[in-house]
């Protein structure tokens, strides 16, 4: 069980539990075509924005597995929502689960991304105990690998065209990181 303290907070950021006030935020980073490049679903209309932060608003702790926590990134000083982060708890049995980042573009390239998910990490081996994290990416998509092997995380799998995405054929990049590695970096 996992039932953050909110917010959480980094050097230049805050973590923390999505409010129905993020929507125009929210929304102009799920609608934006340089986010969804590499996701499963096209840009969303503002009414696929409302069910999601519905959905992700909901989802403030993890009780059980099959849960997704979810968390708005927000820059301390200015409090504008730049970021989505995800942790879904997998398995109790196998103490496994996996994290999912999302950045408004206009935000890339100042380390916030590797910021906020080192407490996504830090909550998944220390606040839930994890053994063992994943992160998947689509291969074309560099910044998020990048992401990953940045953090320590291990190149595991590379699967080629392995999910039919957007009509194509996709290949998928898995990355690890297992709790000892998290104490040892």
């Amino acid at each position: 069980m996992l039932r953050p303290s909110y917010p959480i907070r980094t050097a230049r950021l805050q973590l923390r539990p999505f409010t129905p006030g993020d929507l125009a935020a929210f929304h102009a980073i799920h609608s934006h075509p340089e986010v969804t490049r590499y996701l499963y679903w096209e840009p969303h209309t503002r009414d696929e924005s409302v069910l999601s932060l519905q959905r992700k608003s909901a989802s403030a702790e993890l009780t059980e597995p099959g849960e997704t926590l979810a968390l708005a990134v927000e820059l301390t000083e200015s409090r504008e929502l730049i970021g989505d982060l995800t942790l879904q708890w997998i398995s109790a049995e196998h103490d496994s689960g996996e994290i999912g980042v999302v950045f408004d573009p206009r935000h890339h390239g100042h380390g916030y991304a590797a910021e906020a998910t080192r407490e996504l990490l830090k909550l998944s081996f220390d606040g839930l105990g994890l053994h063992r994290v994943i992160g998947r990416c689509d291969a074309r998509n560099i910044a998020s690998a990048s992401l990953m092997e940045g953090l320590g995380m291990r190149r595991e799998a590379h699967l080629r065209e392995n999910e039919r995405v957007k009509g194509e054929w996709t290949d998928e990049l898995v990355y690890a990181m297992l709790a000892t590695e998290w104490t040892r970096r």
